[in-house]
């Protein structure tokens, strides 16, 4: 006689009972039986109202989707001979991403003979790590790959964004706090 261990609507330990019996009990409190541990032995089964079950972990499965924070890999490419204005602009635009809060993946591109000279590369990107070292951190460290030269940085850590935090930034980024929304609005554009 195939039996079960039964717990109750509320979590109460009801027994060991056999199925038949567990079956009845769930039918006359109007609930269904669900087997919650089957590898158990004997198997574990629970009186419960199984829609507001899959409701309730659907919400929280939910709900742990909302807090998971989205990285964004943002790509800039250079090349080992740029000139001193492009690479201010190229820092900047890394400087931008980095103040998002996205990660960057900078790519040095080689051509031709630059191939044999990869310490101008590794120089280049020495170079950019440490003018926005404020803003990020080197996530991975130069490596060549093929023709290119890839790094990737990342932002430092922030604690909540809070208000005072996007009024942080729009003093940054412009030298003068306006009211959070208008901060908010500024920072958006």
């Amino acid at each position: 006689m195939p039996e079960v261990r039964l717990v109750g609507p509320n979590g109460e330990q009801v027994g060991i009972v056999r199925i038949e019996d567990a079956l009845r009990l769930a039918v006359e409190a109007d609930l269904d039986l669900v087997e919650v541990a089957p590898m158990a032995k004997p198997p574990v089964c629970k009186l419960m109202d199984f829609g507001k079950f899959k409701y309730e972990a659907a919400m929280k499965e939910r709900e742990s989707r909302r807090n998971q924070t989205h990285t964004i890999i943002k790509e800039m490419k250079l090349r080992p001979k740029i000139d001193p204005h492009d690479y201010e602009t190229k820092k900047g635009h890394v400087e931008r991403f980095l103040k998002a809060g996205d990660k960057v993946k900078i790519t040095i591109m080689f051509r031709g003979r630059e191939q044999s000279r990869p310490e101008l590369g590794l120089r280049l990107l020495g170079k950019l790590a440490e003018d926005v070292e404020p803003l990020g951190f080197v996530e991975a460290t130069p490596k060549q790959d093929g023709r290119n030269m890839i790094m990737v940085l990342a932002p430092h850590r922030r604690k909540a964004e809070s208000g005072k935090a996007r009024e942080d930034v729009a003093t940054a980024e412009f030298g003068e706090v306006v009211s959070e929304v208008e901060a908010e609005v500024v920072v958006e554009s």
